[in-house]
């Protein structure tokens, strides 16, 4: 197995904790300063975890 598959696959499920966590945090807290920089924080970084993972996953070419 190619570590850099490896790694985007990581990439791609931490992108993914982060956006359920964010969607979590965004549906179960009322409205707040704290709330909305948390769950802005949180979902932006997810979604650049998850960009970056689907795109190492995407570029890594499969040599046997």
């Amino acid at each position: 197995m190619n570590m850099k598959r490896i790694f985007g696959a990581l990439l791609t499920i931490l992108g993914v904790a982060g956006l359920i966590y964010a969607a979590y945090i965004f549906a179960n807290t009322s409205t707040g300063t704290y709330s909305i920089k948390t769950t802005s924080i949180y979902g932006i970084i997810g979604l650049i975890f998850f960009i970056a993972g689907i795109r190492l996953i995407k570029r890594t070419k499969d040599e046997a």
